[in-house]
């Protein structure tokens, strides 16, 4: 039994088991958390790439749909009608003509004459006097295609020039000779084409042996034109 004054006394175990250290992590778990991270941080970054382009590509959307208002207000209709075929204010690269037979045509006994309302093309050529005037010296192709009624006379279908360098009335570049083999007329075509080298000035003409002989039924069944090429 203790003596009365004196402290107790208390013993400790030190056998007793500490609560476990939590377990460090290594450098390859860490490297793991980090391309976790980073893979977490690029998905994120690409749904906002794609939400901003969503955006961006609703509100051209809207833009693209009030302009086409005002332009369907602008031309008094929802639809548009061009007054032009496609492609019809397109320039050419070189010097061209293309002449057609019209309501508007008076033909000389010979030498035929072209529409200047049938939607001529003349471009970077004249045509003045039935004749096509040349502008810049190249070589061209020139054409042309009649149809006419044939008989037993021989119909006569040539493309003429008138030059400066020849004194005479005029040069014949191409030229056809057709007539009917049976009795009463019949109706054919003549077509004549072929490139030569014209100067500045030179003036090309359609010539036949009888212009009343020329059906003009339609404006596009006669035609005459030339081209730089």
């Amino acid at each position: 039994m203790a003596e009365r004054g004196c402290s107790s006394v208390f013993v400790v175990d030190t056998h007793t088991t500490r609560p476990p250290v939590p377990p460090r992590m290594t450098k390859g778990g860490q490297r793991s958390n980090a391309v976790q991270t980073l893979l977490f941080l690029l998905v994120a970054l690409a749904l906002c790439g794609m939400i901003v382009e969503a955006c961006f590509i609703y509100r051209l959307y809207q833009t693209e749909q009030v302009s086409s208002g005002k332009i369907a207000k602008l031309s008094g209709g929802d639809e548009a009608s061009p007054s032009k075929p496609p492609g019809e204010d397109v320039l050419p690269s070189k010097p061209v003509a293309h002449l057609t037979d019209g309501a508007d045509v008076v033909h000389d006994k010979h030498v035929m004459a072209w529409s200047m309302i049938a939607d001529p093309i003349l471009y970077e050529m004249k045509y003045e006097d039935r004749k096509l005037i040349i502008q810049k010296e190249a070589y061209y192709y020139v054409y042309s295609k009649v149809f006419v009624f044939l008989d037993s006379e021989s119909f006569i279908h040539e493309i003429n020039v008138n030059t400066e360098r020849y004194a005479g009335e005029h040069i014949t570049l191409l030229q056809s000779r057709n007539s009917s083999p049976k009795p009463g007329k019949i109706r054919s075509n003549s077509f004549l084409g072929g490139v030569f080298h014209l100067y500045k000035n030179d003036a090309i003409y359609v010539n036949v042996s009888d212009t009343k002989k020329i059906a003009r039924h339609k404006s596009f069944e006669n035609v005459f034109g030339a081209y730089m090429i």
